[in-house]
């Protein structure tokens, strides 16, 4: 047994060897990976999250876009130059005019008018009369143009190499079909809105073919409509009006007819052409309609009191007196089975208030039979309607076949009417058609802007190839980010382990190049030692009572930094003060022994298996060169580890240890994988976690954590080792620290002599400029090379 008020034996640690940088982070040749897995990934995104992502990737981004400027100047290249030239030509729709209270009204232009002029512009006969004009069918140029889009373009726009078009192999036909196809493709007429003008455009890659045949086509436009103008001849217009004399005298005939066979056959119509039969049926069976619904809509209600339901039925809850009869045989009912406590139901008291209650709920039923007898009063009445209404409704159909039997004439008759009413009507429109089409002398189109020789081309245009290019390869970049992150699961910064796992992010342990962690564990004034001391005064504050009195260190996979983590907190609370014992709690692969330049030849597995002698009891307890620093190694390697540290015997060491040390820090084994860690955290006060950056995945984190919960550990947060705090990414991006902040206050005191390691290190005699400009080369160079890697 451990006595608690013997003061412990403090044994030296030899100091002779060198420790090498690859003991500060556990060897990851001493584990297999433990429960490696892919995580889900984040969902969702903040603007300072897409501005993180930018930062990081800036680089594969810049490149993105330098390709997507390259790629839309060799775009632009390829493609020939085109110019445009355009017309404006204003069509000029005739409209009658009608003499109303000695005004003259003008009449809407119809825009299909408009449409119609736009498809004649775009006719193949009018393309054909502007070939014939211009004789486009005899220019090589315009029939053979250079390629919209090719490779060649690049060298003719830098050289002026091209070759020159022959048509000697072509017909004359087939020329003037090619001058026509190439009209036909390249011409453009819309219509300008809220006007009656029409742009007509055409493109070419000669300035001055481009505003030849826009002009043209809109003279030949004018000329073809002027051409098939002609006047509306005197003997069509004296035939229209002989056929309007006929129809108008059979017009009137049909209507005498039809006017006397009403009124010989009673036949009485309204003014919406229906019978006075047929518009009373209309309104029977709309009456009926609302009549069945009514009968439906009561019909339920009765049957809501044949079921026993009628007190819950809306009429009885809305009834004023029903409701405080309610409240008041409520508040007798609630009177008597408080007093029922007290009192028997023998007592006066007690049978008055029962006859109240009876009496009441006399009243109540009789008031609920009343509304429900008045509820099925209105259903017969309901009732009765309906039956009114199909007697009436059936007295009206049989009148209504009797007239349609009178009717069949009288619709033929009015059919009739109506055919030569249409024939007159139409007669007389196209009379009064003829009649303006024979007064209009004006134009039918004329030119209001002619198209100009243009001195720059329209296309291609730099700007916008570059843009759409720049556009595409960025889009291009982003969804190459987001594949990159959609397979990235590991941590790569504090705000990911707050999010997955919902701990308090307690501190952020930068990383250290192996070269220079034994010099930067060394220095208490190094980022390393900074950060460590910065974990320290989290942890005092992470409990009620200050920091835990034992702890326990863990990491979800070997390889994140827990024993150096141990180390440096030992030293740190030591500093203060403070009576630490630090406990080699892995009993599979320790490595605490190394850290200090200690053997393991006794230890914790040795004090569980009573294998060490009373007198040497006190030896395993193994004083360190750091003061107030105290060691129990793990000792002996056992074959079952689980075994020892879940025995009573490991509890009752750890709570007599708590007694006689301040501080008792617990450096256990990875916990996927293994039980030992779990074990251990039941016994602590705490438990710290140590998750590395760009390692251990999400998944595995969360599976450690659980085990751990799951366990009845006091998880009191995590230590993120491993992040690089020199990168621009995370300084930009996430502001939580810089190189600079945690080696503030190293320039203040000059080194002089040997800095004490822990391994007889020599000193560094340099200056900490010189320091800060090699750490600064080796990060730019390590940077440059993951960039590379990366990009490979």
């Amino acid at each position: 047994m451990l006595d608690r008020n013997r003061q412990h034996q403090i044994a030296g640690p030899g100091h002779g060897q060198a420790l090498s940088a690859d003991l500060y982070y556990d060897g990851a040749q001493n584990y297999s990976p433990y429960g490696r897995d892919y995580s889900e990934q984040d969902e969702g995104f903040s603007p300072l999250k897409l501005l993180f992502y930018a930062v990081q990737y800036r680089w594969l981004i810049a490149m993105m876009a330098a390709a997507g400027l390259v790629a839309g100047v060799i775009v632009t290249m390829m493609q020939t130059p085109k110019y445009q030239a355009t017309t404006e030509l204003e069509v000029l729709v005739p409209s009658a005019k009608v003499f109303q209270d000695i005004e003259v009204v003008s009449e809407n232009s119809d825009l299909r008018a408009f449409q119609t002029a736009r498809e004649k512009l775009k006719s193949r006969a009018l393309a054909q009369r502007v070939v014939f004009q211009l004789g486009l069918s005899e220019k090589p140029d315009f029939l053979f143009p250079t390629a919209d889009f090719s490779l060649g373009n690049i060298f003719y726009r830098a050289f002026g190499i091209s070759k020159s078009p022959s048509i000697e192999e072509k017909t004359p036909e087939q020329r003037e079909a090619i001058a026509i196809g190439r009209i036909l493709r390249d011409l453009t007429v819309n219509v300008v809105p809220n006007t009656s003008l029409l742009s007509i455009t055409f493109v070419d890659q000669k300035p001055k073919y481009a505003s030849d045949v826009a002009n043209q086509v809109a003279q030949s436009f004018i000329d073809q409509r002027l051409d098939q103008t002609s006047e509306t001849s005197d003997l069509a217009r004296q035939f229209i009006q002989e056929q309007v004399l006929q129809v108008k005298q059979k017009l009137q005939k049909s209507e005498e007819d039809l006017v006397a066979y009403a009124k010989d056959a009673g036949i009485t119509i309204t003014g919406d052409d229906k019978s006075l039969i047929g518009s009373n049926i209309e309104a029977l069976n709309t009456a009926l309609a609302t009549a069945i619904q009514d009968r439906l809509d009561a019909g339920r209600v009765v049957d809501q009191i044949d079921k026993g339901r009628g007190s819950s039925l809306s009429p009885v809850l809305e009834s004023k007196g029903l409701q405080a009869l309610s409240d008041k045989l409520a508040d007798l009912t609630s009177q008597y089975q408080q007093k029922l406590g007290i009192l028997k139901p023998g007592f006066p008291e007690m049978q008055q208030l029962q006859s109240q209650i009876k009496e009441l709920q006399r009243l109540y039923d009789n008031g609920v039979l009343a509304i429900t007898d008045s509820l099925r009063l209105k259903y017969q009445e309901a009732q009765n309607k309906e039956a009114d209404l199909k007697a009436k409704l059936a007295e009206m159909e049989k009148q209504q076949v009797v007239f349609n039997d009178k009717n069949i004439k009288y619709t033929i008759l009015k059919r009739e009417v109506d055919s030569n009413r249409s024939q007159y009507d139409s007669l007389i429109t196209k009379l009064n058609e003829v009649g303006v089409s024979s007064e209009l002398k004006t134009q039918t189109a004329a030119i209001v802007d002619f198209a100009t020789q243009p001195n720059s081309p329209y296309s291609p245009r730099l700007s916008i190839n570059v843009a759409i290019a720049l556009a595409l390869f960025l889009a291009l970049s982003a969804s190459v980010i987001y594949v990159i992150e959609l397979l990235n699961n590991t941590f790569t910064n504090p705000e990911q382990v707050e999010k997955e796992l919902g701990l308090a992010m307690l501190g952020i342990l930068p990383l250290v190049d192996d070269r220079e962690l034994v010099a930067a564990i060394a220095d208490q004034k190094s980022g390393l030692s900074e950060a460590y001391r910065s974990l320290r005064t989290s942890l005092q504050f992470s409990g009620a009572e200050g920091a835990p009195r034992s702890l326990v260190v863990t990491s979800s996979e070997p390889s994140e930094g827990k024993s150096t983590t141990s180390f440096k907190l030992g030293q740190d609370f030591a500093a203060l003060g403070a009576r630490v014992l630090i406990v080699d709690g892995d009993l599979r692969k320790p490595n605490l022994h190394r850290l200090f330049g200690l053997d393991n030849t006794i230890g914790l597995s040795n004090l569980l298996t009573n294998t060490v002698r009373k007198e040497d009891l006190a030896s395993i307890f193994r004083a360190t060169k750091y003061p107030n620093v105290t060691v129990l190694t793990s000792g002996t390697i056992p074959p079952n580890p689980a075994d020892l540290l879940s025995s009573p015997k490991m509890a009752l060491i750890i709570t007599n240890l708590g007694k006689r040390f301040d501080v008792v820090i617990i450096d256990a084994p990875p916990i996927v994988g293994l039980s030992d860690a779990p074990i251990l955290s039941r016994l602590a006060e705490g438990t710290l976690m140590v998750i590395s950056t760009n390692q251990v995945t999400r998944k595995s984190a969360k599976a450690a954590l659980k085990r751990m919960r799951a366990a009845g550990a006091n998880v009191v947060g995590a230590a993120m080792s491993k992040f690089a705090v020199n990168k621009f990414d995370y300084n930009y991006a996430y502001k939580y620290m810089n190189y600079q902040y945690y080696s503030y206050g190293a320039d203040t005191a000059k080194i002089e002599g040997k800095v004490d390691d822990g391994a007889d290190q020599p000193a560094y005699a340099k200056s900490p400029a010189f320091k800060r400009l090699v750490r600064r080369l080796r990060s730019s160079i390590g940077g440059f090379v993951d960039r590379a890697k990366s990009v490979s």
